[in-house]
């Protein structure tokens, strides 16, 4: 069945684009060889695979460009992912699109442009893949194909990154992944002097769990909590399976206070609701937690040492509560 481009939902579009998780992360291998492949087949001096968010493109893997991003409103891609067609500018400096713009009239001197959407499978294009010379050029057929299968494969490895990220057992997100989002939402939390509360959960007990009923029981208690907790997360929250029955939430936009209330919420409906077991049966299990917001110039294993303290404060004093990290 062939994919219909969805060109008219801007909102839909930056949904699917967010639904990857890709915004800001670290390099990764597979995206870089693309660009070399690009770069390698074109002989251009620059190229890369560029995501257009709703102010700017950000370029998870680049060659000959010197900054990770630029705005929206000077950039190439946002013309490209309005196609459904591949976008090709032969000569900037005569296209009246594109004679004024600074990419074109100062560094880094674009002349001609080669641009393929990356399509998602639901029809969505939420960026390119892209070819930058910085002279005249008249992009030849078998080149635009060519083009085109590494957009491909471009968007295989964002699907294949994403069925990785996902833990099989809970549908939570994976350590890695969830800590390689977290790293990017902290350092745009303090681009933007936002605030962010970090939380780490356990299930009380699980090790009595598992002894008396057995680890199946322990994997539906597991899962059980997982699809509380995703049930209750916002869209912009980030909630990961950190290991074994210990659980991460990554807050954002919100402080100590609102924070708080989520986790309560959550632990008060898990010790209140029955887990079946089989067999009719059912059993109760309570969680303690521990919450740290965002300090300045603080990133990832610190706020992560100072929610794991209130953790162990909570499971010294009681356990079943939630435990905050006092700036």
């Amino acid at each position: 069945m062939t994919t219909h481009t969805k060109l008219n939902d801007e909102a839909g579009r930056l949904s699917a684009l967010h639904r990857y998780d890709v915004l800001d992360t670290p390099e990764e291998q597979p995206f870089e060889n693309v660009v070399n492949l690009v770069q390698q087949t074109l002989q251009v001096p620059m190229c890369a695979v560029s995501l257009v968010d709703e102010h700017r493109q950000w370029f998870k893997a680049r060659r000959g460009l010197g900054v990770c991003e630029t705005g929206r409103d000077i950039s190439f891609c946002t013309h490209a992912i309005q196609q459904t067609d591949p976008f090709i500018v032969n000569n900037a400096e005569e296209d009246p699109l594109f004679m004024n713009n600074p990419l074109v009239t100062e560094d880094p001197h674009i002349r001609s442009y080669l641009g393929i959407p990356l399509q998602t499978p639901e029809g969505y294009n939420i960026g390119s893949l892209c070819g930058i010379d910085i002279k005249p050029r008249d992009f030849q057929p078998h080149e635009v194909e060519i083009m085109k299968s590494f957009a491909r494969i471009v968007v295989d490895e964002l699907e294949l990154r994403q069925i990785a990220s996902s833990d099989a057992l809970t549908g939570a997100m994976t350590r890695r992944a969830w800590c390689e989002i977290a790293e990017g939402e902290i350092k745009r939390a303090h681009r933007y002097k936002r605030k962010l509360s970090l939380a780490i959960l356990d299930i009380d007990h699980f090790k009595h769990v598992n002894d008396t009923y057995g680890h199946p029981v322990g994997d539906r208690v597991i899962q059980f909590l997982a699809n509380l907790c995703i049930d209750e997360k916002r869209e912009s929250d980030f909630f990961g399976r950190y290991g074994g029955e210990e659980f991460v939430f990554l807050i954002t936009e919100t402080g100590e206070e609102e924070s708080k209330n989520l986790l309560e919420r959550i632990r008060k409906n898990f010790q209140d609701s029955p887990i079946p077991i089989g067999g009719g049966e059912t059993i109760h299990c309570s969680i303690s937690a521990g919450i740290a917001s965002l300090r300045e110039k603080e990133f990832l294993p610190p706020l992560l040492e100072r929610a794991d303290q209130r953790l162990y404060q909570a499971k010294e004093t009681g356990r079943n509560r939630v435990v905050v990290y006092s700036n």
